[in-house]
């Protein structure tokens, strides 16, 4: 039996998807399709694979999404290796570092490279594709899939097909990049090309002779970076310096076009086996539309909305009531800070209002209202000018850092279960309706001994009240001390 380890690549951020989708939760951690995330349900489609040894994933990621990862892993019962990486160096480095924890796991197995924000509708067209390509791997092909175009799209790369290999796979003649509107037409009408779905199957080994004959200063560095890294709970840290030295570079361009030019004499070409199975990369608003469920005039509505007389809408209502009226060809979406209207033709340029929410310094392109944390989360529920409200909630059994603030203090009134409150040298219960007061410059920590969620209102007040006023003396979740 075949042994096959997913490989999940999870460092987009998603910009065009503001504003369900932030710097700090972007789209693969949101519910967009189902009750699962992007990332969940791409662990999922690896389910029902009888006759292949389908070990856990290796996910590789940013550290700023490690923890919500590790809690959506753990929600689905599913064991996964987590690999932080200290910088983005793109898709080449990061495969190159799972293919180095896949030797470790296992001897030389398959890896099945995904991004973790796609979408695949026809699961069973997925899992026929995915066992041609296991064929062609055990010959030490690099195999991707080539979406099936269906319009003269603009938005992704393409992949010409060459020769045939077999039934079900072609050669690789070249990639191409994104097309204009006239060439993207004439590709579609060729019949030759396919789109670039970033998903990739071949040998753990296979993988690892490529990056090496093509770019031996990528394989030095992740090697380095691979043996000098640490375990840390959940996760693995690769060594900063080594992996900063990467060229960043793409799986494309990194291997898959030396392959194609046939410039790897020690390994077969590359292969491209056709896909049809209701694929996005959910890049942008219209995308989402495009394979979302709809009523009879094409709306997609999400949460709490009302339309009347509207035709091909998406609107997504978070935090109250949304109403549509009259309109064609619109998204609207609402979350409790910010609202987006656009129109559906040009859902690309959302990316535009991020970037200007960045260079103007508010928090509305990094965050959201609410913030996810390894204890728990909070929401900003109001503010004013020497206040701050929060609804928190701390998991059972979790804690926050022993910390202090320089300007401010906290009232923290319990509304379910139960507290542990540590002030100063003093540690004591704090239980429903009842509060406790943090004054300022006084260290302490919250923890939750209970075993049901606890849930707080705490209200802030001082002179100042950034999330940087905050100095740590311990903290189980290996986030840096002050």
């Amino acid at each position: 039996m075949q042994t096959l380890i997913p490989v999940i690549l999870s460092g987009g951020s998603g910009t065009r998807l503001w504003p369900l989708s932030r710097e700090k939760h972007p789209k693969q951690l949101l519910p967009l399709i189902s009750d699962d995330s992007l990332l969940q349900a791409t662990v999922r489609r690896m389910d029902g694979f009888d006759d292949i040894d389908v070990k856990d994933p290796i996910v590789v990621c940013n550290e700023e999404y490690r923890f919500v990862i590790a809690e959506q892993l753990r929600i689905m019962s599913r064991n996964g290796t987590i690999l932080l990486e200290p910088c983005g160096r793109n898709t080449a480095p990061a495969l190159t570092i799972a293919a180095f924890a896949a030797m470790q796991q296992c001897d030389d197995p398959i890896l099945l490279v995904m991004p973790s924000d796609h979408v695949i509708i026809e699961l069973d067209v997925f899992k026929t594709a995915v066992l041609q390509g296991i064929q062609l791997s055990l010959k030490d092909h690099i195999v991707t899939f080539g979406i099936t175009p269906d319009k003269p799209e603009t938005g992704y790369g393409y992949i010409e097909t060459g020769d045939q290999i077999d039934q079900s796979a072609y050669r690789i003649a070249r990639f191409v990049e994104k097309p204009n509107s006239e060439t993207a037409q004439a590709y579609l009408e060729s019949g030759s090309f396919l789109w670039n779905s970033g998903l990739f199957l071949m040998h753990a080994s296979v993988w690892l002779k490529a990056i090496e004959q093509c770019h031996p200063e990528i394989y030095s560095a992740c090697q380095t970076a691979w043996n000098k890294g640490s375990v840390d709970g959940d996760f693995t840290r690769l060594e900063k310096a080594a992996f900063e030295q990467c060229t960043s570079k793409s799986i494309d361009y990194a291997v898959m076009e030396h392959i194609a030019q046939g410039q790897i004499p020690q390994l077969p070409p590359g292969a491209v086996i056709p896909l049809a199975a209701g694929w996005s990369d959910v890049g942008a608003w219209d995308s989402l539309w495009h394979v979302l469920p709809k009523d009879q005039s094409g709306n997609v509505a999400q949460g709490d909305v009302l339309l009347h007389e509207c035709t091909n809408t998406l609107a997504i209502s978070e935090s109250r009531l949304v109403t549509c009226v009259g309109v064609q060809d619109m998204i609207v979406v609402e979350t409790p800070d910010a609202i987006l209207v656009s129109h559906k033709d040009q859902t690309q340029d959302v990316k535009k209002i991020v970037d200007n929410l960045k260079e103007t310094g508010r928090s509305e392109g990094h965050f959201h209202r609410k913030v996810f944390r390894p204890w728990g989360w909070y929401d900003s529920v109001d503010a004013g000018e020497r206040f701050q409200v929060k609804h928190i909630v701390v998991k059972p059994g979790a804690s926050l850092s022993l910390q202090m603030h320089h300007h401010r203090a906290e009232h923290w009134v319990v509304v379910r279960g139960t507290a542990r409150v540590t002030r100063d040298d003093k540690t004591y219960l704090v239980t429903e309706n009842e509060s406790t007061y943090i004054p300022v410059g006084t260290q302490h920590r919250l923890e939750n001994p209970g075993r049901v969620p606890l849930e707080m209102i705490e209200v802030q007040s001082g002179s100042y009240l950034g999330e940087d006023d905050i100095v740590r003396f311990e903290d189980i979740y290996g986030r840096e001390k002050n």
